[in-house]
């Protein structure tokens, strides 16, 4: 077993709360010693902290083996060549960490593995009868994030298991995806998260379905959709609104242009011509693969990228810049709208049913009012591009939608055949046939999986490990250093005890506050006190998630802590 004198252990607590921390896993992590923070967004793992990894890994390891997948190990450094196969290279953006070798050649630091996964493939698989295929790695990762904040959460270095499966059929793929999902579930409700799987968007990986794993936490960056009467779960990004909206009840008038003086803003507008802002169109400028698009929404929704990008196929989206509309509509934002607009327009489904509407005239200080969809956006094609607020009816009609905070920790997707294609990695079918791999990805974020669970299991004292990832099963505390009997009893425990199970034992010349205070900080989810009773052969056993203290005999000890673990998990 894996057991450990505290006094030889590198574990620097701190009593007060580190000034940057916002979010307290990165709080209770730096103070319980389990990591340092070496520069923004790149941390140290100190032994408690890597022993914790290391637990989640093991975890990740058996069930992603017990699915069938096998582990190879990529180089963290990979060409620019190969990212340019697949049009990446430009598409990433800043957050590719690139550097030169000393004879000028172009890297990136993997930020994430399909090119290369990829390039290895397409040499080696080069036969149906080779498929399927699921190939991991546990490897560390970097993105050049703008802002890194929450600690491991969100930083420009951290570790991630990432894997790659191969298909010759769309059956095969629907199958593995499937069974990385179960298998993923089963690693999540091993490592003891609260989480709900949810419709996402691939973002610059590609491909068409996915889910993502939110475990859920207040601090969470994303927010999640879902429904209290049905198993629906979405990312805000993804979540749909149905096309079910009533007619503007309006007279039908002429389209006119109005003076709007320096109005810009829909309520501002809306306020001047004393209008609903639900009577109103905004129109919202992307970039769409290098492409100007208008977007527009009823005027008390927001647009939603992800659903623009995804209504035009596209890969990567963008905010307009404002000097690109300008030269395209010769006049500033707050009074564009889509009649007569420079550029393409798509519109959210809840524009349709305008009659008597307000939208920009693509002119200073001037809007136009009477707009009628059906007769002033006759062409227009709709689609789904707003954001869900609470209160929709969710689209499988089970209820209104409510929204929660979560942390993403893992992603499933299915990438078909956009990386196969671009780097010409094909198999032969059974009629001897040259087709493109089918390929699918699925990732956990290893080292913001550690931090999550933090987010969930901990209180105001400190960290409540789940027993499969803590660092250690038991803590064992000598609370006075100076007794002989309490430090020979503890002794003998630490030997016996870690026969059986991963063991801490504070042999410090400390107070026994001090003792305490570390113990509730790092938070093992079983401590044994050996004090003033030791003479008698009596220890106390206390459980760390509940508070419960039970006095027993050393004959009696096994038994009561292995009768306390079955209670925790």
């Amino acid at each position: 077993m894996n057991c450990m004198k505290q006094s030889r252990l590198l574990m620097p607590t701190l009593r007060e709360v580190p000034a940057d921390a916002e979010a307290v896993s990165h709080q209770l992590l730096v103070r319980g010693g389990f990591i340092r923070q070496n520069a923004a967004g790149i941390y140290s793992y100190l032994p408690l902290g890597h022993k914790v990894l290391h637990n989640i890994q093991t975890i990740i390891r058996e069930e992603m083996n017990r699915a069938g997948a096998q582990e190879l190990l990529m180089p963290a450094i990979q060409p620019a060549e190969l990212w340019e196969e697949t049009g990446r290279w430009g598409i990433y953006g800043p957050e590719l960490m690139r550097l030169t070798d000393r004879h000028d050649r172009r890297f990136a630091l993997g930020a994430t593995h399909e090119e290369l996964i990829t390039s290895i493939v397409r040499d080696e698989l080069n036969s149906y009868k080779k498929l399927p295929m699921n190939l991991y790695q546990i490897q560390t990762k970097y993105r050049d994030e703008r802002r890194p904040r929450f600690g491991l959460l969100r930083g420009r270095e951290f570790l991630m298991k990432d894997a790659y499966s191969f298909h010759a059929t769309q059956e095969d793929l629907d199958e593995e995806y499937t069974n990385m999902y179960n298998a993923y579930s089963r690693i999540f409700d091993r490592t003891g998260l609260k989480y709900r799987p949810v419709v996402a968007d691939s973002g610059a990986i590609g491909g068409k379905d996915t889910h993502e794993f939110q475990a859920l936490a207040d601090i969470g960056e994303d927010t999640i959709v879902y429904t209290d009467t049905s198993n629906y779960a979405a990312n805000i990004e993804m979540a749909e609104t149905l096309d079910r909206y009533e007619m503007q009840q309006a007279d039908v008038r002429p389209l006119e242009k109005v003076d709007t003086e320096e109005n810009r803003t829909i309520e501002d507008v809306a306020a001047f011509l004393n209008v609903d802002p639900k009577t109103t169109i905004k129109s919202v400028l992307f970039n769409v693969d290098g492409e100007t698009v208008m977007a527009i929404v009823r005027g008390d929704h927001e647009a939603n990228e992800v659903k623009v990008k995804n209504a035009l196929g596209g890969l990567d989206i963008q905010l307009e810049e404002e000097a690109k509309i300008v030269e395209l509509f010769n006049c500033a934002p707050g009074t564009l709208g889509p009649i007569n607009a420079p550029v393409k327009v798509v519109a959210d489904y809840a524009v349709k049913y305008l009659v008597d509407a307000v939208c920009g005239a693509n002119e200073a200080n001037t809007h136009y009012t009477g707009v009628n969809a059906a007769r002033d956006l006759a062409e227009m094609t709709y689609h789904d591009l707003r954001f869900v607020v609470e209160g929709d009816l969710a689209p499988d009609e089970s209820g209104p939608v409510r929204f929660a905070r979560g942390i993403e920790v893992g992603q499933v997707f299915k990438l078909g055949t956009r990386y196969s294609e671009a780097m010409g990695a094909t198999f032969l079918n059974e009629e001897g046939r040259a087709e493109p791999l089918i390929m699918g990805c699925y990732g956990i974020g290893v080292s913001r999986t550690l931090s999550a669970i933090v987010e969930q299991h901990h209180d105001d004292r400190g960290i409540v490990w789940p027993r499969n990832v803590a660092p250690f099963d038991l803590h064992l505390i000598a609370i006075n250093a100076k007794d002989e009997t309490q430090v020979e009893l503890a002794n003998r425990l630490y030997e016996e005890l870690g026969q059986t199970y991963d063991v801490l034992f504070d042999d410090r010349k400390e107070r026994a506050g001090v003792k305490f205070a570390d113990a509730d900080l790092i938070g093992l989810p079983i401590r044994v006190n050996v004090g003033k009773k030791a003479g008698e052969g009596i220890v106390e056993v206390k459980v760390r998630a509940t508070g419960e203290v039970i006095e027993t005999s050393i004959d009696e000890l096994k038994e009561v802590i292995a009768s306390k673990f079955s209670e925790v998990h």
